[in-house]
């Protein structure tokens, strides 16, 4: 396997194509993509962190990680692990991420991240701020991160 760099446009068109649950990104800091047997068979997409109080400029959040039903094992925590190191050799100093409750996260331990939260679900809609509602909004979810030492 080998890891290379992408386009959000292209990590976007896997992301369409073979992510479980999730659509497409709005905005990306950059997108790194898994390669094997001169076939992309993952990406993942790194931007600001979607949780305001997380957004200090020195925290990264990989919004998308997403692989072919058909990667090698072992996929999702190349590409965590592959992210962590491109955003710490930049200079940040925390990266984040999401699974769902009903998610296992060990590509994110095989990856050596830790647990650091439980998120209570809620879903994007305000009074005054109107969003297209997904149903995974509203399912429990845990925060994941990755420190520099």
């Amino acid at each position: 396997m080998k890891v290379i760099p992408i386009t959000q446009k292209t990590a976007n068109d896997f992301v369409a194509q073979h992510h479980r649950h999730n659509k497409p990104v709005v905005g990306a800091r950059f997108a790194i993509g898994l390669m094997h047997d001169a076939e992309l068979v993952g990406v993942a997409i790194v931007g600001r962190p979607v949780a305001r109080a997380l957004d200090d400029g020195l925290t990264a959040e990989v919004t998308r990680c997403c692989v072919h039903m058909d990667a090698p094992k072992g996929s999702c925590s190349k590409l965590y692990a592959a992210c962590q190191k491109a955003w710490f050799s930049m200079g940040g100093k925390r990266m984040v991420t999401y699974t769902l409750d009903s998610e296992s996260g060990a590509s994110l331990r095989g990856a050596g991240w830790k647990q650091a939260a439980r998120v209570r679900p809620s879903g994007w809609d305000r009074k005054d701020r109107k969003r297209n509602d997904q149903a995974i909004y509203h399912q429990g979810k845990l925060r994941w991160e990755a420190r520099t030492t």
